[in-house]
């Protein structure tokens, strides 16, 4: 990783002002890997269950906590090109995603943008309530952008 684990905590959880009201809480932050999880307290909708705000929110920001455990934010920075939210069922709890890109791929986008200037990833996630059942699935397209 090339930041301190503490300080991708804080950029994740706190640096948007939108994302530090949800409440959003980055449980594992590993070079390839995150866990995120949405409170249901404070983002519930008029019928009790989840904002679909907030599980969009959880849906995009494991492209963000990604990048910044597992790619040099000197030498590179990720943009959100395009993001679709499929929902499932109603969440009536917290919500959970996890996030992968295995070291292959990690070597493959630094390389490319490096060359190129820019190089796009998709990020095809399920959010899951405590019991595993999927309440939304999203994919993502981002793209990592050399200095």
């Amino acid at each position: 990783m090339s930041m301190p684990i503490e300080l991708v905590r804080q950029l994740t959880e706190e640096h948007i002002a939108f994302v530090k009201r949800s409440g959003l809480r980055a449980e594992v932050l590993e070079p390839g890997f995150v866990r995120l999880c949405m409170p249901l307290a404070g983002n519930q909708n008029h019928i009790g269950s989840m904002y679909a705000g907030a599980l969009f929110t959880l849906a995009e920001i494991p492209g963000g906590a990604l990048f910044l455990t597992s790619f040099d934010s000197q030498r590179f920075y990720p943009v959100v090109k395009e993001m679709n939210l499929r929902f499932r069922r109603p969440a009536t709890g917290d919500i959970y995603v996890e996030a992968r890109l295995d070291t292959e791929q990690i070597e493959r986008l630094q390389s490319e943008a490096q060359e190129r200037g820019k190089a796009d990833y998709l990020l095809e996630l399920q959010l899951c309530d405590v019991n595993g059942d999927i309440v939304a699935e999203s994919r993502g397209l981002y793209q990592l952008r050399a200095h």
